[in-house]
C-alpha cells in the first residue's frame, strides 16, 4: 500500500470547506422543507426524481441509486410518503420482483408547493454566493468525482 499522500494545505482547506458546506446545505435545507412542507429533505428529493420521471414513476432500484439511498432506507421513506398519499406502489407487470414508485397527485401539488422555497433557499445559500466560473468549476470538479465514484463499480447503493 505504501506511504500515505496526505492532503496539501490547499487540498485539506478545500475537502473541510466541501465537508462544512455539505452538512450546513443538508441541514438548512432539511429544517426549510419540514417548516414549510412537513418533508425532509430526503422526501423532497424522492418526489423531486419521481416528478421528473416518465409518467412520474421510478422503479425502486433505479430509485434508491439516484437519491443515493438504500434500497432499505428508500422503502422505508416510500412507506412514509405512502401514508401521507404523496406516492404509491405499483408492481411491475413483466417482472413481479420489481416494484415502481409512483408521484400522486397530492404528491405533485405539495412538492410544487414547496419548490419555490426550496429552490429560494438553494440560490440564497449556494449559487448567488459563487461567481459564474465558480459554479462551473464546482460542477465540472464535483460532476467528475461522481461519474469516477460511479465508474470505480461501488454497487453499495445498488447503482450498477
Amino acid at each position: 500500500m505504501g506511504r500515505p499522500r496526505w492532503l496539501s494545505a490547499e487540498e485539506k482547506r478545500a475537502w473541510t470547506a466541501f465537508r462544512t458546506t455539505a452538512t450546513l446545505l443538508h441541514q438548512r435545507m432539511d429544517q426549510q422543507l419540514k417548516r414549510d412542507a412537513g418533508l425532509s429533505h430526503l422526501q423532497y428529493e424522492i418526489l423531486a426524481r419521481l416528478s421528473g420521471a416518465p409518467d412520474g414513476e421510478l422503479r425502486m432500484a433505479e430509485l434508491a441509486c439516484a437519491v443515493s439511498n438504500s434500497k432499505s432506507g428508500l422503502t422505508y421513506q416510500i412507506g412514509q410518503l405512502e401514508q401521507a398519499g404523496l406516492v404509491r406502489r405499483r408492481a411491475c407487470e413483466s417482472d413481479p420482483r420489481a416494484v415502481y414508485a409512483v408521484l400522486t397527485d397530492e404528491g405533485t401539488a405539495l412538492l410544487e408547493g414547496a419548490a419555490p422555497g426550496h429552490v429560494a433557499l438553494v440560490r440564497e445559500l449556494l449559487i448567488d454566493v459563487l461567481t459564474p466560473e465558480q459554479l462551473r468549476a464546482l460542477a465540472d470538479g464535483l460532476g467528475e468525482a461522481s461519474r469516477r465514484m460511479l465508474a470505480d463499480g461501488d454497487t453499495s447503493a445498488g447503482c450498477l
